[in-house]
């Protein structure tokens, strides 16, 4: 699949090409969509005066809590339109349902397409599907979906059982996984232990997803270093979406971020008063979703906190890339007089021999500030294996953690629980989050 037209075009016709795209989406809501009618309305907004991508400024930002107390009022389509119907996985609250019509699930289709192109998967690739289908869940329809879009083959094996995975592998000789990048260590620990060859798998791509593998400067973190030392003929490409944007943001083999796809989405980057950041600065992504009936979206702020770039990829794209995810707003942690978010802890303890698993809980303490507590599975605990824990924080992050040790098979089922569809590593148990 070639590269789409307008990924190549320059900035002011890509930009031209949106704003096209976004009067038609603004009369649609307002004829639609009963939560942003009213809003248009409260706030004194003239829908008809927003036609430039400066002018969503004038559109107070739509957030998570909007979707969770109003989730009927954006649904634009009538119940003999709707197709499918989605929940997100309700990490930071309630799940919220979201519909599809049948152009949505073109639409879908079609972004996950040109997704797997980004990364190089074409229709001679046959791809093995290790996350969930079912559940409610948007990813795993999307990869399916994308991949009979592209002409590729696709094993729907879900997730988890390393046996079953690698059953499947030696059958059927997939090139191509779609997973979370964790459990590929499970799969090469499985294959070690059994005497199994993977390396001689066909295998030669993997579409991370849920979790990052580079850094910010888009060299593989510790997780993606530890997959790439043992499995070097496997090329890692990071994906990011969201259920909210039914879009994804993929890696071409530059691995220099995920490329925007401007027919799909207008994104927006904004700091903690909703004003626009410089590229390289942080901010928070926000979207605005183009083509979409059942429920679009305007200025959607999806908590997550990345960096942006503008210049021209190697792979010809012309099109913005975001930078790897720092963090979700709402999991930032202030401990002891520092601010954390969640992956940079999870980057030391990839970091760590003898640590299995993991997960990270953070409370209220008795003087009701953030603590943080980290359950680590380890098959056996070396004398002095907490203070050396604690000193990689110290040396990390110049503060160190509570430990409790646990068998690593509890520790897998707080990771799994049987409602999740990705694992749970992070727990938010704080009375009053200020974040929220």
């Amino acid at each position: 699949m070639k590269i789409p037209d307008i990924e190549l075009k320059s900035k002011e016709e890509i930009k031209l090409f949106q704003e096209k795209k976004l009067v038609d989406l603004i009369d649609y809501v307002n004829n639609n969509s009963k939560f942003y009618k009213e809003l248009f309305k409260s706030n004194n907004i003239d829908y008809k005066n927003i036609r430039t991508i400066e002018d969503l400024q004038q559109i107070p930002p739509t957030t998570k809590e909007d979707l969770q107390k109003y989730n009927s009022d954006f649904i634009c389509v009538s119940k003999t339109k709707i197709i499918d119907y989605i929940t997100t996985s309700g990490t930071l609250g309630d799940p919220v349902t979201f519909v599809l019509t049948e152009n949505d699930l073109k639409r879908l289709s079609y972004n996950e397409s040109i997704s797997f192109a980004c990364a190089g998967i074409t229709s001679e690739d046959i791809i093995q599907q290790m996350v969930t289908i079912d559940k409610r869940f948007m990813a795993g329809l999307a990869y399916y979906l994308g991949a009979r879009e592209l002409g590729a083959g696709i094993i729907r094996v879900g997730g988890g059982i390393p046996e079953l995975q690698w059953d499947t592998i030696n059958r059927i000789n997939p090139t191509t996984f779609v997973t979370v990048p964790s459990f590929m260590i499970k799969l090469i620990d499985f294959a070690e232990k059994n005497s199994i060859n993977y390396r001689n798998s066909h295998l030669n791509k993997a579409v991370c997803i849920g979790e990052p593998i580079r850094n910010t400067d888009f060299s593989l973190n510790t997780l993606g270093k530890k997959i790439k030392e043992k499995w070097p003929n496997v090329k890692l490409f990071s994906t990011y979406a969201s259920t909210e944007m039914s879009s994804a943001f993929t890696e071409c083999e530059a691995g220099n971020g995920g490329h925007h796809h401007p027919e799909l989405i207008i994104i927006e980057f904004l700091d903690e008063n909703n004003n626009p950041v410089s590229e390289g600065e942080v901010g928070e992504l926000t979207v605005t979703t183009l083509g979409v009936e059942g429920m679009p979206l305007l200025r959607f702020k999806t908590g997550d906190i990345m960096a942006h770039y503008s210049e021209k990829c190697s792979c010809g794209r012309n099109t913005i890339r975001l930078g790897s995810i720092i963090g979700r707003k709402k999991q930032m942690i202030k401990f002891k007089g520092t601010t954390l978010y969640p992956p940079a802890l999870y980057d030391i303890l990839d970091n760590i021999e003898g640590v299995k698993n993991y997960v990270v809980e953070v409370f209220t303490n008795e003087i009701g500030t953030d603590e943080i507590l980290i359950y680590i599975g380890s098959d056996e605990i070396p004398i002095n294996f907490e203070k050396e824990i604690k000193d990689h924080f110290r040396a990390k992050l110049r503060v160190a953690p509570k430990i409790l040790f646990r068998h690593p098979q509890e520790i897998n089922k707080i990771l799994f629980p049987e409602s999740a569809r990705k694992p749970q590593k992070f727990i938010d148990n704080r009375i009053n989050n200020s974040n929220f």
